[in-house]
């Protein structure tokens, strides 16, 4: 049955009085379909954990699968890259690292700006730890120096890639105690940490998460930590300022998207992750893994990777690193 001419219009004046957001809340909504987030290096290491843990979590409050894809290599340049060449939709997030931070300066043509282009929003933080394979002698930060020093150029240094804070965290060692070793890039901390496992590689600035449980089994030795404090969940480990003043490194794992999404979506993604971050249970979590949650705003997150850019291109300067 038709509606009267009159009733129609009235109807129809009423939606078109409604605002906006009301009238498109359900076409809108977000997410509407599975979110692809790549991350830019392999399965296993610090960002890859931290990003399933943080996807699964926003899947459950959300309602839409969060799927990780590992575009590993280029120290996370090649799923940078992909996410910001992907549509600005809020679909396609980056898994990200203080490499971005690195690579500003390490790499002279890259397509993309990572401050300009990607909005991070959201944020863990931890620091690295000096781990050695059980058949390096040196059971101390001191007898490393000095073991290394003797034998220059034979100790391999890993990193989870070329510009990754893995890699100039142990530049940063080798210009500040001068000592020679051959560093040796992976594409991510899953694979450095196999090879240390195995002894192709003999010292490793590593991320806590990636390998935390290796070194609670007892598998890989700790020397220190690379922050200027202890770490709480290692509170017997001294840290590398103990005995190399002034050494300092931090590493950060952080969720970004195109800068040019819907300023909504980025906004929501910032709140959602904020809640997340700052949950109980999730901070117990990220404990277990040696991190800490960063929670904070658009703005706050964006000076924080600006100010990291600038510190690490400093180090890059100093200790001469080029991309491989």
């Amino acid at each position: 049955m038709k509606l009267p001419r009159r009733r129609f219009l009235h109807l129809a004046a009423g939606i078109a009085a409604l605002p906006v957001a009301s009238r498109m809340a359900g076409a809108q909504a977000y997410p509407a379909r599975p979110v692809r987030c790549l991350v830019g290096y392999a399965a296993g290491g610090g960002t890859d954990i931290f990003v399933r843990l943080l996807g699964q979590a926003l899947s459950e409050r959300l309602g839409q699968p969060f799927v990780v894809e590992n575009r590993a290599g280029s120290a996370g340049n090649i799923a940078t890259d992909a996410v910001v060449r992907a549509p600005a939709d809020g679909y396609t997030l980056l898994g990200t690292d203080a490499a971005a931070a690195i690579n500003a300066t390490l790499y002279d043509n890259l397509n993309f700006n990572f401050l300009r282009d990607i909005a991070v929003v959201g944020m863990i933080r931890g620091p690295l730890v000096m781990m050695v394979h059980p058949s390096v002698p040196a059971k101390t930060v001191p007898e490393f120096i000095s073991y290394a020093k003797a034998n220059p150029g034979k100790i391999s240094m890993a990193s989870a890639g070329t510009g990754n804070p893995t890699h100039l965290a142990g530049e940063l060692f080798k210009v500040m105690t001068h000592v020679d070793m051959i560093h040796v890039p992976y594409r991510g901390a899953g694979p450095a940490i196999t090879d240390l496992l195995g002894g192709q590689v003999q010292v490793y600035f590593g991320s806590v998460p990636a390998a935390i449980e290796h070194i609670r089994a007892g598998k890989l030795r700790v020397l220190a930590v690379t922050t200027a404090t202890r770490f709480g969940e290692l509170p017997d480990v001294p840290t590398v300022d103990d005995f190399v003043p002034g050494y300092q490194a931090s590493q950060w794992f952080a969720v970004g998207l195109r800068k040019s999404a819907p300023a909504e979506i980025i906004e929501q993604l910032n709140k959602e992750i904020t809640a997340v971050l700052t949950d109980a249970k999730m901070k117990v979590r990220l404990a277990d893994l040696g991190t800490t949650a960063f929670p904070g705003s658009l703005a706050d997150l964006a000076n924080f990777v600006a100010e990291e850019t600038d510190k690490w291109g400093k180090v890059v300067k100093i200790s001469g690193a080029k991309p491989e």
